[in-house]
């Protein structure tokens, strides 16, 4: 069995140091090797050792050239012309091993997970070629300023996991960042609770009954907790492969219920 994380999460939130920090854990800690893929055509440089790269078969950049494109158009043609020739990335696999590990860097604009299919084809492409594929969804920590921003993060997690059907866990980025004394914890731990009384008093009345409908939502899936990024904390990276991952899917340790299936949850909650 081969190994895959899909990295997803807003433009800017910190995916691409999140795949360094776990290609560089895979090197020094596990003595494995960890190959990540950039699938966004806007991307512009890399903290990691990129071992394929979406700009050799097409750009944002190019795109805007040519076709006269926006960023946000050229962004889509781009990756529905990956969807056209998903050939290319099936051969940049295509000498992958059992027990082989990738992690693929994923463009951040939520159409892309909430109604266009290419990233859907691409989760399946690598499940027919033998993957166990993960989605891992990273939020940065200027989401937990007010509960309003955490929930829209929140959502845009829940959009990205219901529409590919994977099994997921949430990072929280740049917590490097945070003040001293910053209360992250009851975001971390997933306190649904202390964040919907929040909404209920920052928010209009009216929207009361929507905030508890959303806030139940989330903890049924799982989307009020995370795993905080500190990228000066050297033992982050064995928290998550050691606690976190979950065997069978990251091909690490699991920790127990650390993550459902979309059809799993539904099923549970029927």
């Amino acid at each position: 069995m081969k190994y895959a994380q899909f990295v997803m999460g807003p433009a800017g939130c910190g995916k691409s140091t999140y795949c360094a920090i776990i290609q560089e854990h895979f090197k020094v800690a596990l003595r494995r090797t960890c190959r990540v893929v950039n699938l966004d055509p806007a991307a512009e440089n890399f903290a990691y050792d990129c071992y394929a790269d979406v700009r050799d078969l097409i750009s944002v950049d190019d795109v805007m050239e040519e076709l006269d494109y926006g960023p946000n158009g050229g962004l889509v043609y781009a990756m529905e012309y990956l969807s056209e020739n998903m050939s290319w990335l099936e051969e940049q696999i295509c000498d992958a091993l059992d027990d082989d590990y990738y992690v693929f860097d994923c463009p951040g604009q939520i159409e892309l997970y909430s109604h266009l299919s290419v990233m859907r084809e691409v989760v399946d492409m690598l499940q027919n070629e033998d993957f166990r594929v993960a989605g891992v969804y990273c939020i940065d920590v200027n989401f937990i300023e007010d509960s309003a921003k955490f929930l829209s993060g929140a959502l845009s997690a829940l959009t990205a996991m219901v529409n590919l059907e994977l099994p997921h866990i949430n990072v929280l980025t740049k917590c490097d960042l945070l003040p001293e004394g910053a209360d992250v914890e009851r975001y971390v731990e997933g306190d649904s609770e202390a964040i919907l009384s929040e909404l209920r008093t920052s928010m209009h009345p009216r929207y009361r009954k929507l905030n508890v409908a959303l806030g139940q939502v989330l903890e049924e899936y799982s989307l009020v907790s995370f795993v905080a990024l500190n990228r000066d904390d050297e033992a982050w990276a064995d928290e998550l492969t050691s606690s976190v991952a979950w065997d069978g899917l990251l091909g690490l340790k699991r920790r127990q219920g650390a993550a459902r299936t979309s059809s799993e949850q539904n099923e549970n909650s029927e």
